[in-house]
């Protein structure tokens, strides 16, 4: 099956009319019925069924039309990014990391490091927390990770970055939101939200607030929902540093605890190019002159 074939397939879907689909196409409508049947012939269902008035997706046809769409959206970033690519660059790195505030400095050591490196291109992909598949199938050149769950992983090189610190996250006009440091005593009769994916570290301080305080709390899937529910006035959370986006929503106050969690780079201990030995180097350096962040 080849982009031709599923632009006919998709445009069909749209329409749900054989002469209208070809026409929106700039084909006949014999290369349409043609190109439809050569794919259901391939694949070994059909994914229309015909009739005098034009044509209906069958329940498999619904399903594959998704999955389409979505490759086909797939391959258009891939052909724009490729294309990009060719016109600036000679040479290129990606990096996966969660989402864009992991690594604070990220923008500034791109433009410092593709200012020094000329036709080499940094490029960002994200992909979920703890979520290393790419990485790990070589499709990545870097990845951000917690130091920990990088330690059981053979063949790669890990690059200390900073080390995450845990603050509290409450609502601005919230009274724990005035403070510079809040102690676990500030949380006393506090509704306090858990799990989510929490890291181990982040973990021990939840369940040493809940032990302590004997806290009302519940569970929150994830880091959105969290947020989501501190809106909501459901309660407050605890969280790593890293996971603060900056865009001055809520109050991320720090907490008084010894945990913090190593945030590393990590990369393949097969790659000794120099680029990229030297854009970890200018990360590191980004951080290494802010106390905030310590290594």
């Amino acid at each position: 099956m080849n982009s031709k074939q599923i632009d006919c397939i998709l445009e069909l879907a749209q329409s749900l009319n054989f002469n209208r689909a070809a026409e929106n196409l700039y084909i006949t409508q014999p290369t349409l019925t043609y190109h439809i049947k050569t794919v259901e012939e391939e694949i070994g269902f059909p994914i229309f069924h015909r009739s005098g008035k034009g044509a209906s997706l069958t329940p498999a046809g619904q399903q594959f039309c998704i999955t389409l769409r979505s490759l086909r959206e797939e391959m258009k970033r891939a052909v724009e990014q490729g294309q990009n690519n060719s016109r600036r660059y000679q040479q290129g790195l990606t990096i996966g990391l969660p989402l864009r505030s992991a690594i604070y400095f990220l923008p500034q050591a791109i433009k410092t490091f593709e200012k020094q490196n000329e036709g080499v291109s940094v490029t960002p992909e994200f992909t979920p927390l703890h979520n290393y598949d790419r990485f790990l199938r070589g499709e990545q050149d870097m990845i951000f990770a917690r130091e920990e769950d990088m330690k059981r992983i053979p063949d790669i090189k890990i690059h200390r970055l900073f080390r995450s610190k845990i603050y509290l996250i409450s609502e601005k006009t919230d009274p724990l939101a005035r403070k510079e440091l809040i102690k676990l005593e500030d949380l006393a009769g506090r509704t306090l939200m858990v799990g989510g994916g929490s890291q181990a570290e982040l973990r021990a301080v939840q369940q040493r607030v809940l032990q302590h305080l004997h806290l009302d709390h519940f569970n929150s899937n994830d880091h959105d929902t969290t947020l989501t529910n501190i809106a909501s006035h459901k309660g407050i959370c605890l969280a790593p540093g890293f996971l603060n986006d900056h865009n001055d929503e809520f109050a991320w106050t720090p907490f008084d605890c010894k945990e913090t969690i190593s945030c590393v780079i990590a990369t393949h201990a097969s790659d000794k190019r120099a680029v990229v030995s030297e854009f970890i180097k200018i990360l590191q350096n980004c951080y290494a002159a802010r106390p905030e962040f310590p290594v």
